[in-house]
């Protein structure tokens, strides 16, 4: 589904329409918001970071990952999955995380939210995914 801001009558210019935005756009920008928080380490689950990281090494990038949005006419509903960096506090970034969403949303597309739910699926360990620096076995 796409999102269709109603303009109500003419603009100044005089010019009548409306503005489509749709689904990937959104899950796009939300996707960017959340990316921007203090402690978030990454978005989505498990097997979205692994296909992202595949994508990345391909040298290319999905910013919706680990976002999904339902767009209404006026208001847009958000599931955004993260990954908190440790030892950050996961009530905090989660909420630091909606306010966020909601405020990308609100403002560069011009459409309320009804909800921003976040899913902490995993806490990121400093260090966790470093290769040894030698084999352990010969």
């Amino acid at each position: 589904m796409s999102s269709t801001t109603p303009t109500d009558g003419r603009t100044a210019d005089g010019v009548q329409g409306t503005t489509t935005v749709v689904d990937p756009v959104v899950a796009k920008i939300a996707g960017i918001a959340a990316r921007e928080v203090p402690g978030v380490h990454a978005l989505g689950g498990g097997a979205a970071r692994v296909v992202g990281a595949v994508r990345d090494a391909l040298g290319q990038s999905d910013l919706g990952q680990g976002v999904r949005v339902e767009v209404g006419e006026r208001q847009v509903a958000a599931d955004v999955t993260i990954v908190v960096a440790y030892p950050e506090q996961l009530h905090i970034v989660a909420e630091n995380v909606r306010r966020a969403v909601s405020t990308a949303i609100v403002e560069l597309i011009g459409m309320e939210v009804a909800e921003v739910n976040v899913t902490v699926s995993d806490v990121h360990i400093p260090g966790e995914d470093d290769e040894p620096d030698e084999p352990r076995a010969a």
